[in-house]
């Protein structure tokens, strides 16, 4: 199995700092460089500006701020959180989550790898 670790992302194309946004945990591929997160793949350099392999879109992705303020200064909006997150965000920033106006809890999506693995395969077959 491979390595989890608790992360924000936010889509960054089409939009300024309040695209949509979500805390879960991440998997990583064995170099490092791709990240899988609810039913996506993003490449990049496992943190900072991604791109979504199917898309191409840009995702910002980021450890969790220990004081809460995961959106940038003028960014808005709802934080979808991972349900089985929130007791380690909640632990890690005292931010409680539940009946907060700021987040909505959520169930992730589970990501095929082999799915990615195989596009990514065919892209350096063309």
């Amino acid at each position: 199995m491979m390595k989890q670790k608790l992360k924000y992302i936010e889509l960054k194309s089409g939009y300024n700092d309040d695209g949509p946004a979500w805390i879960g945990y991440v998997e990583y591929s064995k170099s490092g460089k791709t990240v899988y997160f609810n039913d996506h793949a993003f490449y990049g350099n496992g943190h900072g500006g991604s791109h979504d392999m199917e898309t191409g879109e840009i995702y910002w992705i980021t450890g969790i701020k220990k004081n809460g303020s995961n959106r940038h200064v003028y960014g808005r909006g709802k934080i979808q959180i991972e349900d089985r997150a929130v007791e380690a965000y909640e632990a890690i920033t005292g931010v409680k989550v539940h009946q907060n106006k700021d987040f909505e809890i959520v169930k992730i999506e589970v990501t095929s790898k082999e799915r990615f693995n195989k596009l990514y395969n065919e892209r350096l077959a063309d």
